[in-house]
């Protein structure tokens, strides 16, 4: 059994495969996959979830367990690990600190909806958020657009303007910290790394022809989006039993009258294996909600096996 630490995954995994491989994840479908929604335990001070997955006929499965705490803890509020197992045999595989796999995995996910639904001319990246998602976004999501410029939007401005001292160098674009109402009004890709539960702007904000991705909440009462961005936009989900189930952003509107079901245009699915349409005309507001799932872990996980074999024979 190989144990990977979250620095061997930063070496190791590279942005580019994991599209790929989630890619082709989607496209191939839901068909053979056993994917039961998350589980949840209540621990006080937040919980632990629980995200199993097997593919029929595959040799691998695994599962995820994600602790994510109230606190400010100094190693992150979300902590998560990841084990691969022989679907026979049950025997462990690996080990995997997953905290970076997340990270990497949630945005390689948006990677593949922001090719498929963003303007082939979009060159500004706007980020609500300054934590390990916003980053990994800011370094995934290049390889799909030719941004040149990032706009961060924080909890407060000190708090963004450090984190884009702290990164700048780092990536290709220029990273500039700015408020919601200019990053809004000059992005043309907004992705919303939160973990706020509460709408982030007013949804008459958004311009025409903006995609957004949203990746920061995951319970059915917490949103980063108001009803009236979900209602004016073509909505897109990763699955939707999770999205119905776990994503307040469609939920609230949902309960409410708002929006109904049909609103939501496909599953990710559905848009990369070409079965629905995804943005329509280039003054569309595209809107992708994704709460994550098993799904995008395993594949992720997997393309470690090469290494840990390789391990088991020095």
């Amino acid at each position: 059994m190989k144990f990977f630490t979250d620095d061997e995954l930063r070496s190791s995994l590279d942005p580019d495969a994991v599209i790929d491989a989630i890619r082709g994840a989607f496209t191939r479908g839901f068909a053979d996959v056993q994917m039961p929604l998350r589980s949840r335990l209540d621990t006080g001070d937040g919980a632990v979830l629980i995200m199993p997955c097997g593919i029929a006929g595959d040799p691998i499965c695994g599962v995820k367990i994600v602790s994510v705490s109230k606190s400010n803890r100094a190693a992150g509020r979300v902590q998560a690990s990841y084990v691969l197992l022989d679907s026979g045999s049950g025997e462990t595989l690996a080990v995997l600190d997953a905290n970076h796999l997340t990270d990497l995995r949630t945005a390689a996910t948006s990677a593949v909806a922001t090719d498929l639904l963003a303007r082939k001319d979009a060159n500004v990246l706007g980020i609500f958020g300054t934590g390990r998602q916003a980053e990994a976004h800011i370094c995934v999501l290049p390889r799909v657009r030719n941004f040149q410029k990032v706009l961060l939007v924080g909890t407060s401005g000190a708090k963004a303007e450090a984190f884009a001292q702290r990164i700048a160098g780092s990536y290709k674009a220029d990273i500039y910290a700015t408020d919601a109402a200019n990053c809004v009004a000059s992005s043309h890709v907004i992705c919303t790394c939160t973990s706020s539960e509460e709408p982030l702007f007013p949804g008459e904000w958004l311009r025409p022809g903006t995609h957004v991705n949203l990746i920061g909440t995951y319970q059915p009462h917490a949103r980063e989006i108001d009803s009236a961005a979900i209602k004016a936009a073509r909505l897109f989900v990763d699955s939707y039993p999770a999205a119905l189930e776990e994503a307040g952003d469609i939920v609230v509107p949902l309960r409410s009258g708002e929006i109904a079901r049909e609103h939501i245009c496909a599953d990710l699915h559905e848009l990369t294996a070409g079965i629905k349409p995804g943005r329509l005309h280039p003054s569309d507001i595209t809107m992708f909600k994704s709460v994550g799932i098993a799904l995008e872990d395993l594949v992720t996980a997997k393309l470690l096996l090469p290494l840990a074999h390789r391990s088991e024979r020095t």
